[in-house]
């Protein structure tokens, strides 16, 4: 299967919504979304929401990685909606969920940016 990127912004929040798988086929796409994302100055927080990811392996944490570490070098920030029981154990088991902010719903990391929502994990 592959992943398909849905961008749908809310304000200066850049959301970027995941289905599929984010592998090493797929992560290239993601990357390049990411950047875009990141790199526009209307954007001040990007959110990538996983919640229709079904599978996510090593390819698909580096570039989120890589993401958040691009993001914060722009004084932006990158969190992630996950409740997925496949994608929370591999950012568990990676030591992750402690890296990123990780919400239970998308209203939950909209609330965040706007800074009045609780981090959901």
């Amino acid at each position: 299967m592959g992943l398909r990127t849905e961008r749908r912004d809310r304000g200066d929040v850049a959301v970027l919504a995941l289905h599929g798988d984010l592998d090493l086929n797929t992560a290239p796409d993601l990357r390049l979304a990411l950047m875009e994302a990141i790199d526009e100055r209307s954007a001040k927080q990007v959110v990538v929401d996983l919640e229709g990811v079904d599978f996510i392996d090593s390819a698909g944490l580096g570039v989120l990685v890589g993401g958040l570490e691009r993001a914060r070098a722009a004084g932006r920030e990158l969190g992630l909606v996950a409740t997925g029981r496949n994608v929370l154990k591999v950012l568990e088991l990676t030591g992750l969920i402690r890296v990123f902010k990780i919400h239970a719903s998308l209203a939950a990391a909209l609330g965040a940016a706007r800074g009045s929502g609780p981090r959901s994990h």
